[in-house]
């Protein structure tokens, strides 16, 4: 690779002709020539563009106060919605789950977040009901997300009725008309972090049996 440049992200630096990494990951690409390494981590450190789920832990005039479990509170300005005016602000209790946008995160400073995507429109974002939410890694909110639909999910999916909102803050969300089915769901997920493809989906078929 000497004849072109390549861009270094997180997770790796760049001694003299060396390139060291210096956190432990799996190494990814994206083109045309950015590296970086992907690590999984409780922690969450906001990004624009990610999609959080939040928890309401104040109300002021001008701002719901969030927690997206990164190392700031966040804000959420109360016109941040579609159709967002003065005469329609909503009303959020202290603990609503929502799910957001991250709009601006800038180190040392309180994100901003928006219920809304870039166009205006509320599409999956806003206040989550019912349900059950639980905490994870960043690493098993990443690959809940990925695409092709991860095994573990599309397996669940041909069998079971549900709902789930991913944050990539390390926080899911679902729900499903029986509570039964909820924690088949919630477990299955929690289980799958450290499987292969073939092992999440024997893993979630053995769920389902016990199940039936």
């Amino acid at each position: 690779m000497t004849n072109q440049t390549i861009k270094l992200g997180g997770g790796l630096r760049q001694d003299g002709d060396v390139i060291s990494v210096t956190k432990a990951g799996r190494l990814r690409f994206s083109k045309p020539n950015k590296y970086w390494v992907e690590s999984s981590q409780k922690r969450y450190v906001p990004r624009p563009e990610d999609s959080v789920l939040g928890i309401v832990v104040d109300s002021r005039s001008d701002n719901f106060l969030v927690d997206i479990k990164g190392p700031e509170l966040a804000f959420l300005p109360v016109l941040a919605f579609e159709g967002g005016t003065r005469r329609n602000i909503p009303k959020f209790e202290i603990g609503a789950l929502l799910y957001v946008r991250v709009v601006k995160a800038n180190p040392g400073m309180n994100p901003e977040l928006s219920c809304t995507d870039a166009s205006g429109k509320a599409g999956e974002f806003g206040a989550l009901k019912e349900g059950y939410m639980f905490e994870c890694s960043t690493g098993l909110s990443r690959m809940l997300l990925s695409s092709p639909t991860c095994p573990v999910l599309d397996t669940l999916g041909k069998k079971l009725s549900f709902e789930i909102a991913v944050g990539l803050n390390g926080r899911v969300w679902v729900n499903a008309s029986s509570s039964s089915t909820t924690i088949i769901v919630a477990n299955a997920l929690i289980n799958s972090e450290t499987l292969s493809g073939v092992q999440q989906k024997i893993m979630a078929e053995k769920l389902l049996q016990r199940a039936q």
